[in-house]
């Protein structure tokens, strides 16, 4: 099946008088004919859903749908991108590794690992992701674990050569991690040009309405982790009797230790009726993107034409260095996510915020809605001045989340906005 038919069918197929639409089991638990088929799914032995901390039917359906969007083999649902993130690393790496990151991804997730991950003793190094392979190389350790970067950085909007960081990868035999949030499936599946692992927030455009907070890991099945360096996959696991992953799951080894043993520990699995909300939004995100990408395209050419602008940051605007990089990874579009700079200080981008009508001033971004927000005020507020700049954040600069209303609309309130600039 083509993508935007695997948007509605894949993950569930009901059978003969079964509901069309994926059924909501909100349960978390289940009933079981014996002890010994409990004993059976706790040793790992048998399929099956011992609790919803771990899995759950109508969760697994949309992993399963996930997992054929992405071309990967296997996927977990977790409550948050920012467990998703935590635990695609955690799966892999410990106290004493490092590991390497382009220095232009979301600012939570640098939170994560510059802070969270340095409390748990995981080391990280920021790269600049234009940088050669050569340079990038020098970054690279003897305890470095993996590689991890975002197709569409934001909010930079910058667009990551995939193929060069799967290469500096898998020349230290790596893994690549790749978010692949703001691009979707639907407009580049990192698989395809040698990412390992794919990681959403589910929470934006996969979902698209702003009715849930997910994310998502997704498995490739192509890494060997039997390469030496991945003793928490192949090695016993004493919490199963001495069980190894690589060799009882095969190329299911990374996710379903991500599952069995991190989702059991820590419990970030989403509920039931967030993954029923999460389907909904899949079900269009075909043609939502198609939307969400035509839309940008003509707010970013016209705020690239005003003269109280002082960049404008998506792919497709004439001279953006990005370009090339997009129609090799992005030619069906580039979503509907712009960040641009107002002229002057901080209190230009808040004055042209505070004036839009028709935008919502939000901390969300891949709505159905139009959104805006000043990152430097808001999700990025914790970094440094160095930061902020390594992530290509200016004091005028706004992320700009182009909708699904009609552009000339969405232009009208950019245009009056400005006038009070």
């Amino acid at each position: 099946m083509k993508i935007e038919t695997k948007c509605l069918h894949s993950g569930y197929t009901p059978k003969n008088g079964e509901c069309r639409n994926m059924p909501i089991y909100q349960s978390s638990t289940y009933r079981y004919d014996s002890p010994e088929h409990i004993g059976k799914l706790f040793d790992l032995a048998v399929e099956g859903h011992m609790y919803s901390r771990i899995s759950n039917p109508t969760v697994a359906m949309v992993e399963a749908k996930i997992a054929d969007l992405e071309g990967g083999i296997g996927a977990l649902c977790t409550t948050s991108g920012q467990a998703a993130s935590m635990i695609s690393v955690m799966n892999i790496a410990k106290a004493g590794d490092n590991i390497v990151a382009s220095s232009e991804i979301y600012g939570g997730t640098i939170n994560l690992f510059a802070v969270t991950m340095k409390k748990l003793g995981i080391e990280v190094t920021f790269v600049n992701p234009e940088a050669s392979l050569k340079e990038l190389q020098k970054s690279i350790k003897k305890n470095t674990r993996l590689v991890f970067g975002e197709t569409i950085a934001n909010p930079s909007i910058s667009v990551l050569d995939i193929e060069k960081f799967a290469k500096l990868a898998h020349d230290n035999d790596i893994p690549l991690i790749v978010d692949n949030t703001f691009a979707t499936p639907v407009l580049c599946r990192p698989f395809e040009y040698g990412a390992d692992i794919v990681i959403h927030s589910t929470t934006k455009y996969m979902d698209g309405h702003a009715l849930q907070i997910g994310g998502v890991i997704v498995d490739s099945g192509k890494f060997n982790w039997k390469n030496g360096k991945y003793p928490e996959l192949t090695e016993p696991d004493p919490s199963y009797h001495g069980l190894s992953y690589t060799e009882s799951f095969g190329d299911l080894a990374y996710i379903t230790k991500a599952r069995v043993q991190l989702m059991r520990d820590i419990g970030a699995y989403p509920q039931a009726i967030n993954a029923f909300l999460l389907n909904m939004g899949l079900e269009t995100l075909a043609v939502r993107m198609e939307r969400y990408c035509s839309n940008a395209e003509k707010v970013a050419d016209f705020l690239s034409k005003s003269d109280k602008i002082e960049f404008v940051n998506y792919p497709t605007v004439k001279g953006n260095k990005y370009g090339k990089l997009a129609k090799k990874y992005l030619s069906k579009g580039c979503s509907g996510v712009i960040s641009f700079s107002i002229k002057g200080d901080r209190s230009n981008a808040v004055r042209f915020m505070n004036s839009l009508k028709l935008a919502s001033n939000e901390v969300h971004v891949a709505d159905i809605r139009t959104c805006v927000l000043h990152p430097a005020s808001a999700t990025h507020r914790q970094l440094t001045d160095e930061q902020l700049i390594a992530a290509g954040i200016t004091p005028g600069l706004i992320r700009f989340s182009v909708g699904l209303e009609n552009v000339d609309d969405i232009l009208e309130d950019i245009e009056q906005a400005l006038a009070n600039v």
